[in-house]
């Protein structure tokens, strides 16, 4: 009775901390989706409509298609990122997390109840964006389990990457420098706008340092059919990026690092 009693606590728990997440997320929707759908649009606009009839194939496909899943990547990263900072650091601010570190939830369901609100503003970003896209350049769906694990994957290990930052953020300014600094230039080096294999030697060696890379690689497979990087590999770094960063984060949490004073 107390192991069904406890897991309908962790349920209740769960769900309390994704809906509180999920009602920030649409209650302010003009701040959460609409920006970054605007700002895609004028990435398809500029690079693809406008760039891309100079470029004229990328990988064998018309540079708008090529550059389609990697937009689409871009979005959820940013946003997966995004929220959760914002979110778990303004808990900290406020003085709200308080509340749940001393709640008998164990520090998995709040990360998970925190990290599904991310994904959940990250894929809805997302599907935006691609109705977008299908405007552009037509929609296009090559395998799709692997389009949809992909993006599963990548927007829940940006996630807890954006969990880690917020922990260790002291001030409102300090969950703007890992975007600004480390984010933004691994994401437009992660081959959104180009192919890896067109880079030459040791740069293309660099590149393929970025775990971006593989991200965008595998979903630009499950889109359209092409790669860059082989599927296995693309998921093998994603899912032990995810398993790492998982893990640091439940250490922080029971530690409580940057959360008790």
């Amino acid at each position: 009775m107390s192991v069904e009693v406890s897991a309908k606590s962790y349920w209740i728990g769960y769900q309390t901390i994704l809906i509180k997440e999920m009602t920030r997320i649409l209650r302010i929707w003009a701040q959460t989706l609409i920006p970054p759908v605007i700002t895609m649009s004028l990435y398809f606009v500029i690079f693809g409509a406008i760039i891309g009839r100079r470029v004229g194939e990328m990988g064998g496909l018309p540079y708008m298609e090529f550059i389609v899943p990697g937009l689409i990547m871009l979005s959820v990263i940013t946003n997966a990122y995004g929220n959760i900072t914002s979110s778990f650091f303004g808990a900290k601010f406020g003085k709200h997390v308080e509340e749940l570190l001393v709640s008998p939830l164990p520090p998995w369901i709040i990360l998970a109840g925190y990290v599904s609100g991310a994904v959940f503003r990250a894929l809805t970003v997302g599907v935006l964006v691609w109705l977008v896209a299908a405007f552009f350049s037509g929609f296009h769906m090559h395998n799709l389990a692997v389009t949809f694990s992909i993006l599963l994957l990548t927007a829940i290990v940006f996630s807890l990457a954006g969990f880690i930052n917020a922990i260790y953020a002291q001030k409102f300014d300090d969950i703007s420098i890992i975007p600004t600094f480390v984010l933004q230039p691994l994401t437009y080096l992660g081959g959104v706008f180009f192919s890896v294999s067109l880079l030459p030697g040791i740069t293309q060696q660099l590149a393929l340092v970025n775990p971006i890379v593989y991200m965008v690689n595998a979903f630009r497979y499950g889109l359209l059919g092409v790669s860059d990087i082989p599927l296995w590999i693309a998921y093998a770094i994603t899912l032990g990026f995810g398993a790492v960063l998982f893990f640091f984060c439940l250490y922080l949490l029971k530690r409580g690092v940057g959360l008790r004073s």
